[in-house]
């Protein structure tokens, strides 16, 4: 196990109800900019309650924040914030809207453009705005870690960076009860491969670590039929909501190495084409298991043996039905895993090559995953 320092300081209040804590955890004295996505919040009663729990704050309300979120339309937000000088952000949403206010509270006190947030890293962390969330749709695990992946639409670009962790986040599995079925497919989606991308790497790193992301994936894969026969199934939702958190808060990557080329090939997907982020995930990975086959054949095997209860004896058998069962995974809940059948053509793939090969990107727990990988990756997925 490799040396590391670990420290989550995000509080989770989870449970039917919770949000009603809004009212106790912001201090009154705090003016407080509300971010949301579209209007489905006031539709399934979540805006309502934050209202009630508000009630004696200065709030004032931002809505828009995309899918993901591009700094195009949070810089809109950004201004709201200087121009009432805002001293709290409270994100209402999903991934994207706790992503994108991310960068709000890291640019509100910053003098220049948002992007240079992004690309520069040049806001200071004393500056930066006290961040809390309501979370609506469970996939990112942006509730409790530090970091959030933007959007810059008129560069075609999708870039990660790293803020402030939440003070808190508030987790109240009823109000994922309507979310269309393609949405929590996606978290689904991404919160199998956030494990997978901390998990198929180097052998015999940590048995505990391993156990750990074994019973998230586990877990998963029970609880995604039930969840999509039957949203308002209480334990299921809000064991989805949960794993979802545990998947990206740091827990299972302690002292071990970690992957993320499927994330990073993936973000290149939703920039150029808007595909949604967990559903380029469900595409990439079984693509990358294959063309990574000789170097992580070991961990993919693990992975079939102790999370698909495949028997066979052949290693590269496992390995073989190791990747199906993943690849039959995401299509059973409804993704469909071929670019091609996502109306993505061989222009896209070779766009996204050409810009890796551009930036010299080196992928992978090891760093040797280069354009000449991801061209592989792609083209297998066609």
């Amino acid at each position: 196990m490799n040396n590391f320092t670990f420290q989550n300081p995000t509080k989770i209040i989870f449970g039917k109800g919770s949000i009603a804590s809004l009212s106790t955890d912001i201090p009154q004295n705090k003016r407080v900019l509300v971010t949301f996505g579209g209007g489905s919040v006031k539709s399934n009663g979540v805006y309502r309650q934050v209202c009630n729990a508000l009630k004696n704050h200065t709030t004032f309300e931002f809505w828009g924040i995309e899918p993901n979120p591009t700094v195009e339309t949070l810089r809109k937000a950004i201004e709201l914030g200087k121009v009432n000088n805002c001293d709290f952000v409270l994100a209402v949403g999903g991934g994207s809207v706790i992503d994108g206010s991310k960068l709000i509270a890291s640019a509100i006190n910053y003098s220049g453009d948002a992007w240079e947030v992004v690309m520069k890293r040049v806001y200071s962390s004393e500056t930066i705005l006290p961040l809390a969330s309501v979370l609506t749709l469970p996939a990112t695990g942006s509730e409790m870690n530090a970091g959030a992946v933007i959007n810059n639409s008129s560069r075609k670009e999708k870039f990660a960076f790293y803020s402030r962790y939440p003070l808190f986040s508030i987790l109240d599995p009823q109000v994922a009860y309507s979310l269309p079925d393609y949405q929590i497919a996606n978290g689904l989606a991404d919160t199998f491969v956030h494990v997978v991308e901390q998990y198929l790497t180097t052998p015999n790193q940590s048995p505990l670590m391993d156990r750990w992301a074994e019973s998230i994936l586990q877990t998963i894969l029970e609880i995604a039929p039930k969840i999509l026969k039957n949203k308002t199934d209480y334990d299921s939702m809000a064991t989805f909501m949960l794993s979802a958190t545990m998947a990206l808060n740091g827990f299972i990557s302690m002292g071990v190495s970690e992957d993320w080329s499927t994330h990073m090939i993936g973000h290149e997907i939703t920039a150029l084409t808007g595909l949604t982020h967990g559903h380029t995930l469900a595409i990439v990975l079984p693509g990358t298991m294959q063309i990574m086959r000789h170097r992580k054949g070991d961990k993919i095997a693990q992975l079939g043996r102790r999370v698909f209860g495949i028997t066979a004896q052949d290693r590269e058998t496992i390995i073989d039905k190791t990747i199906e069962a993943t690849d039959s995974f995401f299509v059973s809940i409804g993704l469909p895993t071929k670019l091609s059948e996502n109306g993505i053509k061989t222009e896209v793939t070779e766009e996204i090559v050409e810009r890796i090969k551009i930036r010299d990107s080196r992928f992978g727990e090891n760093g040797d995953m280069d354009y000449t990988t991801v061209k592989d990756i792609l083209n297998i997925r066609l």
